[in-house]
């Protein structure tokens, strides 16, 4: 009975040691701080070193693996909350054996005023499964981590891999339930899918979640995972067994897609190179970095072309000249930045230089030394910045697209405390490369937007005149940057007879093509007034303008391209005369001008539409209306009426209701007009002109009926003669008299009855004969040994200019002069 006593007390090393005896332990008390309160003698035997030794000292001098302030820290928290903790950990024998040790710290407790933890371990050595060494040693190879659960959901039995990728040892698990080991793992949800898995005894495969483990407390890991109900022989669920394969890659390649696809809806949603910067940095703060800042190159901000960011004409500096494009910050105003955005910067990351963005690759610094010698010596503003906001890890990836060079965005970590990984380099790389297409569309946009801009308003006319017939105002506003500029032009034309010429017109598309097209058919429509065309006259000559130049269009296009185009346009012609208070117009395609009478009442006179230029084959009509003194023209194109609506009924009621308020500054209600009818950007152009009518009264008007008797000619000069020195232009008197003379002494020989004379004080003075002959004058330079001939070449050398036009009852002669 003694000797079966005593055998049974005897512990034996054959079976595995009980894991809740804790009397050979090694042990040791340890405060907050680290440092070593009380040593046990198991703890003498396992490191050999004396308590003497090891008392009053760091516990951090005990261990053979490199300090993890991250885990330590983790490992504090965990016990502050009463958990307490498990895991393996290497530490280093007095005679330099390095020994690996299960090692248990209890909850926090406390000592005097100290806080203190019990911590206790025991050595690890292999251990052997007799019976099942075959099957553990298949398991044990396999790449995929396997447990088994009891219904209780607690470990029961698992595998090298699956403890490798928790990072706590098996004796820890077995017995406890994924709750109490890994809380931070999703727990939960993995028991709640385990307790489904045992109720339904339907499996679930290829579950994925997101999660940290002890074995890498730095970097998140991905998982999938499967799970499926054990069965006895008589079919009832025994527990559950769970598979876990690590697809970290696989899940990071996906997350590279997917926020590169984001990339895509969230970078370059305007035509903007500073929004597109700026939405850049915006997309990666705090996706991806806690600070990003973007700079561009000074070429690329500027609308003026491609240029070098070369001072002056010397040499290439060492670091290019940049501005900040964008900027952003999980801390509130950026106060890591030591710029501004639109400040001039020159950031590039020590050592290197501008060749960096002509054809260097990214950067990656995952530990930044705010103490580095080069950062203190090359940016010491960025080096405090460093020191102050914790600023930890970079990557700068230089911006290209098209072979051209455009800036550098630089992403960085701080309040993230896991610096940037190689494979985060391929994650910036994308996003700067969509973000650098997006720039260099919106910088080739920006230029050919502005290079339109700037040819429209060369070719619409700098200084509107009306003479003393018209007070002109005129408003151009372009199409919004994402339109393009469009083909709109006006323009106010002297004619003779103290006659004005208006026109409005609208060519179809946008773009420089447009703006060409409107700079050619304004020259066509001031070369085809001068010739004293009628409005409806007029319309048809250039009709068939716009038809040559499409063609010639077709043929350049299909040439180029195989492809056929089409230039159209839409045109308002419009006539008045001060002397008769007569408004003849014609127009193609275009709205109707707009009449507020002096009483304030609103009128929309309709000509016939017409077809718009380019269409040919139809004919044009010109309708005259009345209007009295002081009325208000508008001729105006549709961008000013259409409105969000599209309704041009109502912009054209729009548009009268803001003309009829009582102003007299033209100017002012120009744009108070435009400003209030478009109050924000629109896809076309908008042009207005404004005019208000005068009258010429009758005392700047005198004329003659003229005998057909050559006798007559005497009395008429001097009673022009008269009129003329009666006006107070005796200097023009003699000029005057020669010129009368001439043009009646024609008019009688070659013209028909009835003939009259007309003398206008303008802002010129014109004479003008008219007679029912529709044959025109001829300029005929005499020679010497002729007797006639020279009549209209001295009035062509007197005047300021001649000219003849056709009536409905014949045609008009006349000559202006200028008063001084």
């Amino acid at each position: 009975m003694d000797a079966a006593r005593k055998g049974s007390d005897a512990p034996t090393s054959a079976g595995p040691r009980d894991l809740l005896d804790a009397s050979t332990d090694a042990a040791a008390v340890v405060d907050a701080d680290g440092v070593v309160l009380g040593w046990t003698r198991g703890a003498e035997e396992l490191l050999g070193r004396p308590a003497s030794e090891v008392v009053g000292g760091s516990a951090a001098r005990l261990l053979a693996m490199p300090g993890d302030p991250a885990r330590v820290a983790g490992v504090a928290q965990r016990c502050r909350a009463g958990m307490g903790w498990s895991g393996l950990i290497s530490v280093r024998h007095r005679d330099g054996r390095r020994i690996d040790v299960d090692l248990r710290v209890s909850a926090a407790f406390r000592i005097g005023a100290d806080e203190c933890f019990l911590i206790s371990g025991r050595e690890r050595r292999p251990q052997w499964a007799v019976g099942q060494s075959v099957l553990d040693g298949f398991l044990t190879r396999s790449p995929i981590g396997m447990a088994v659960m009891d219904l209780q959901l607690r470990y029961v039995w698992l595998n090298d891999t699956l403890e490798r990728f928790g990072g706590v040892p098996r004796e820890q698990r077995l017995g406890r339930r994924l709750s109490d080991l890994l809380p931070g793992l999703q727990a939960d949800t993995l028991e709640g899918l385990m307790r489904k898995v045992m109720e339904t005894g339907v499996p679930v495969t290829d579950y994925e979640y997101v999660g940290w483990s002890w074995a890498d407390p730095h970097r998140q890991h991905a998982y999938s995972t499967s799970f499926f109900p054990l069965v006895d022989a008589d079919g009832s669920v025994t527990g559950v067994c769970y598979m876990v394969s690590d697809v970290t890659e696989r899940w990071n390649a996906r997350r590279l897609l997917s926020m590169v696809n984001e990339a895509g809806t969230s970078i370059g949603r305007t035509l903007d190179v500073m929004r597109t910067a700026q939405e850049l940095a915006d997309f990666a703060v705090p996706r991806f970095a806690d600070f990003v800042i973007v700079d561009l190159l000074e070429p690329v901000l500027s609308t003026e072309g491609h240029g070098a960011w070369l001072t002056d004409a010397g040499p290439a500096p060492a670091k290019p000249v940049m501005r900040r494009a964008g900027m952003s910050s999980v801390r509130e105003g950026c106060p890591e930045a030591v710029a501004r955005v639109g400040d001039r910067v020159d950031f590039l990351p020590p050592p290197h230089d501008m060749n960096l963005l002509i054809d260097g690759d990214a950067i990656l610094i995952p530990v930044l030394d705010p103490s580095d010698a080069l950062w203190v010596a090359e940016q010491p503003a960025r080096a405090a910045s460093m020191r102050e906001f914790g600023l930890h890890s970079l990557i700068s990836v230089p911006m290209r697209a098209r072979n051209t060079a455009l800036g550098l965005a630089t992403f960085v970590r701080s309040l993230n405390p896991v610096p940037f990984q190689p494979d985060d380099v391929l994650l910036a790389r994308e996003l700067v490369a969509r973000a650098a297409l997006c720039v260099d569309n919106a910088r080739r946009y920006t230029r050919e937007h502005t290079a339109a801009v700037t040819l429209q308003r060369s070719l619409l006319p700098h200084a509107l005149t009306g003479g003393t017939a018209l007070e002109v105002a005129s408003s151009y506003l372009p199409a919004d940057p994402s339109g393009g500029v469009g083909g709109d032009w006006f323009d106010v034309i002297p004619l003779s007879g103290a006659r004005v010429g208006l026109v409005v017109g609208d060519v179809v598309g946008h773009g420089i093509a447009a703006a060409a097209a409107m700079g050619r058919l304004r020259t066509a429509v001031q070369t085809l007034a001068d010739m004293e065309m009628p409005p409806d006259e007029l319309l048809a000559h250039l009709d068939d303008l716009v038809l040559r130049l499409s063609e010639e269009r077709n043929d350049d296009e299909e040439t180029a391209r195989g492809a056929a185009g089409f230039l159209g346009a839409t045109c308002l012609y419009a006539v008045y005369d001060p002397v008769t208070r007569r408004c003849a117009m014609a127009r193609a395609g275009h709205p109707p001008p707009v009449v507020v009478a002096p009483d304030g009442r609103v009128s929309f006179p309709e000509p016939p539409a017409g077809p718009p230029l380019g269409l040919g084959g139809m004919a044009f009509e010109a309708t005259e209306i009345e209007l009295a003194e002081n009325s208000l023209l508008g001729l105006y194109t549709d961008g000013l009426i259409e409105g969000a609506d599209r309704d041009m009924e109502s912009g054209m009621a729009r548009l009268g209701e803001v003309l009829a308020r009582p102003g007299s500054d033209l100017a002012a209600l120009c744009t108070s007009a435009v400003r209030q009818l478009v109050p924000v950007p629109q896809p076309d152009d908008i042009a207005l002109l404004l005019t208000r009518t005068h009258a010429l009264g009758a005392d700047h008007v005198v004329s003659w009926d003229v005998p057909v008797d050559p006798s007559a000619v005497a009395d008429i000069r001097s009673r022009a003669t008269q009129q003329v020195e009666a006006w107070g232009f005796g200097e023009l008197a003699m000029t005057t008299e020669l010129i009368v003379s001439e043009l009646v002494t024609n008019a009688i020989r070659h013209a028909e009855p009835p003939i009259r004379l007309r003398l206008l004080r303008d802002s010129r003075l014109t004479c003008e004969v008219a007679d029912a002959s529709s044959t025109a004058p001829r300029l005929r330079h005499a020679r010497s040994t002729d007797e006639g001939g020279r009549g209209l070449f001295l009035v062509a050398q007197l005047a300021h200019r001649w000219g003849a036009r056709y009536t409905s009852g014949g045609k008009i002669i006349w000559a202006e002069q200028e008063i001084s």
